[in-house]
């Protein structure tokens, strides 16, 4: 595997994987912009237009049809958050040109209707399509309001909105049903240029593509041409860019809902600033309640039975650890007496060198099956690329390997509690 990168224009990059391991390429595009509380609900209302139809393919059918001539490709696109930032993620999946039957250049089409997707949008009077926007504006409203029905999500969703308010990280990812209403196709197509105009914006191919002379192919199609360079609009969040207030006050909520299982989500700040932060947080939290041989799965769970479910969640570019346990409602005081317990022990170094190579183990393990999967390896780039940490898998690997007792035991003592919530009946 050879990765490269192309500043195409200012705050616009392509990112080219060349690999033999897989039989399909795969573009994906990154549109990443700043989180705020009054643009997060058009941003997320964006794909949901932008998969309508592009001036070349101006409805879903014709889009479908273009994938069925590409030997299925597939097309999606989606929204995530990350740490203050959203992306809004444009993919195609098509089989490589060698296993085409008629020597067509999949690859480059399955780029230039990527782009087309994007940056190219069916249009009247310079608007996007009015008649589109009345039917995404009700499926996004159903999108937000059937976030309630996974009860796990929606206590950790809580819990990192108690924790960080209506800025940034404490925004929910597709904004607010309050909002829906009141965007008009002006508001949404004022807004799409801006964002085209301003986001970072990043363009990852992978496959066999070494016949292809990428910068080329895409500094000579239209929609690139289009772009306009630009001040990268979004947070950096990293290791080194977090920083912490003590807290004076630990948050504690509850919540009721017609629940038969409780929902305990602990939100956690590490506050250390020590060298190699990432990798020891991440060994920290492996032992803490990363898998099954963790404090948190052993002792709550399997030797206590307190717990249906008891694990935690490393949020590295916001530098929290969340704690989420399902719990019989009447054992939430035990629960909280137990998991502190199990931080209090961490701290005090009650962990052997076995719990650490397991936690290291459990962790190398995990970012080598990065490249078994595709889509799950273009993902890596993307949070290495938005962190500006850009570390190869195996510089990642080394950095695990690299901690020793000390550096946990550094995390485990800059660990504070922030937020105690909990969903009940």
């Amino acid at each position: 595997m050879n990765k490269t990168s192309i500043e195409l224009k200012q705050g616009v990059k392509a990112h080219i994987i060349n690999t033999d391991l897989y039989k399909t390429d795969l573009t994906c595009i990154i549109l990443t912009t700043t989180l705020k509380r009054e643009t997060v609900t058009k941003t997320a209302l964006i794909p949901f237009l932008l998969r309508r139809g592009t001036a070349k393919l101006p409805n879903q059918y014709l889009i479908n049809k273009e994938m069925e001539n590409m030997y299925g490709a597939s097309f999606n696109c989606g929204i995530d958050k990350m740490g203050d930032n959203i992306i809004l993620k444009f993919y195609i999946e098509s089989i490589s040109n060698e296993y085409a039957l008629n020597n067509e250049d999949i690859l480059k089409m399955n780029i230039e209707n990527i782009l087309d997707i994007v940056f190219n949008p069916i249009k009247k009077n310079n608007l996007l399509n009015e008649d589109f926007l009345a039917v995404e504006k009700d499926n996004l409203k159903k999108v937000i309001e059937s976030k309630i029905d996974e009860k796990d999500s929606y206590a950790f969703d809580n819990c990192i909105s108690t924790m960080y308010g209506e800025e940034g990280f404490g925004l929910y990812k597709f904004g607010y049903v309050e909002d829906i209403d009141s965007i008009t196709i002006q508001d949404i197509s004022e807004y799409y240029n801006w964002l085209i105009n301003n986001c970072k914006i990043d363009i990852f191919i992978s496959g066999k593509i070494k016949s292809h002379d990428m910068e080329s192919l895409l500094n000579n199609n239209d929609n690139i041409k289009n772009l306009k360079p630009r001040i990268e609009n979004y947070i950096l969040n990293n290791e080194f860019t977090e920083s912490k207030q003590i807290v004076e006050n630990v948050k504690e909520i509850t919540e009721n809902m017609n629940v038969t299982q409780g929902k305990l989500v602990i939100g956690l700040d590490i506050t250390s600033k020590k060298e190699n932060l990432l990798a020891s947080s991440l060994v920290y939290n492996a032992i803490l309640g990363d898998g099954a041989n963790s404090m948190m799965f052993q002792n709550v769970r399997e030797k206590a039975g307190l717990a249906y479910s008891a694990k935690s969640t490393f949020v590295k570019q916001k530098m929290n650890i969340f704690i989420r346990c399902g719990i019989q409602i009447e054992n939430y005081e035990k629960a909280i007496e137990i998991i502190k317990l199990q931080l209090e022990n961490i701290k005090n170094g009650e962990f052997t060198d076995e719990d650490i190579e397991n936690a290291k183990t459990y962790l190398i393990a995990g970012l080598k099956n990065v490249e078994e999967e595709q889509d799950t390896e273009v993902v890596y780039y993307i949070g290495q690329e938005i962190a500006k940490t850009n570390l190869s898998l195996e510089e990642y690997i080394e950095k695990i390997n690299q901690v020793t007792k000390e550096n946990i035991l550094d995390v485990a003592n800059s660990i504070q509690i922030n937020t105690i919530y909990f969903l009940r009946n």
